[in-house]
């Protein structure tokens, strides 16, 4: 079964007809569309990046019995070269900050990876896409320093808040997963305008009918 998971890049999107249902986990609850696929909207009851309950997220999908995810992620751009209004499909996540585990009283060692043949699979549902890359996650809700930004720049090409916290769990969980990432603005210090929140929101909201398009390939090939 295919599980999307989305965000800000969503937010605008009009999305398929899916019902929706409350599931019980061992870490909490979390709310998922069901029908043809699974759709989990990350930012449920508008919770900001670091207040997310990502094991309850990830755990309601496994029970649900999805096994592959493709995530949806808003991030920002750390190369010049990468403008807002790209679409980037990473290869390989690093974080900064906390990653959620549900091994909390057991040692369990999992090879973080993002699974090569969905990637290979998305590189072709979405061509517009930048297939490869570094996706680095932050703790947010703050958008990171000019400084930060410098140093994410010598070993990541994308940075988010999100997406290296679900890559993870669904590993955990026994899911494949890989990402499809909107760059909605540069990253703090590399583009001209002052960056806020509001910006990337309407980066989003312009750019909400192509990754409406893109949803709808990813789950006729998937789903």
């Amino acid at each position: 079964m295919l599980g999307i998971i989305g965000g800000t890049s969503l937010l605008f999107a009009d999305l398929p007809p899916l019902d929706k249902q409350t599931v019980a986990t061992p870490y909490g609850k979390a709310e998922v569309h069901t029908g043809a696929f699974a759709l989990l909207l990350r930012h449920q009851h508008n919770l900001p990046p670091h207040r997310i309950n990502y094991r309850a997220c990830l755990a309601a999908l496994a029970i649900l019995g999805v096994d592959e995810i493709v995530a949806f992620g808003s991030a920002g751009s750390l190369k010049h070269e990468i403008p807002p209004g790209s679409i980037v499909i990473p290869t390989d996540y690093l974080s900064v900050t906390d990653i959620p585990s549900i091994h909390e009283c057991t040692i369990d060692h999992v090879r973080p990876e993002l699974d090569a043949d969905l990637v290979r699979t998305l590189s072709g549902l979405v061509p517009e896409a930048r297939t490869g890359g570094v996706y680095a996650q932050t703790r947010g809700p703050r958008i990171e320093t000019v400084a930060e930004v410098r140093a994410l720049a010598k070993v990541a090409d994308i940075v988010g808040m999100t997406v290296a916290s679900e890559a993870t769990l669904a590993l955990e969980l026994g899911m494949r997963f890989a990402a499809v990432c909107t760059v909605d603005n540069y990253a703090n210090g590399l583009g001209e305008e002052t960056l806020t929140y509001e910006h990337i929101l309407a980066t989003s909201r312009a750019n909400c009918r192509r990754t409406e398009k893109i949803l709808e390939n990813i789950v006729e090939r998937l789903a």
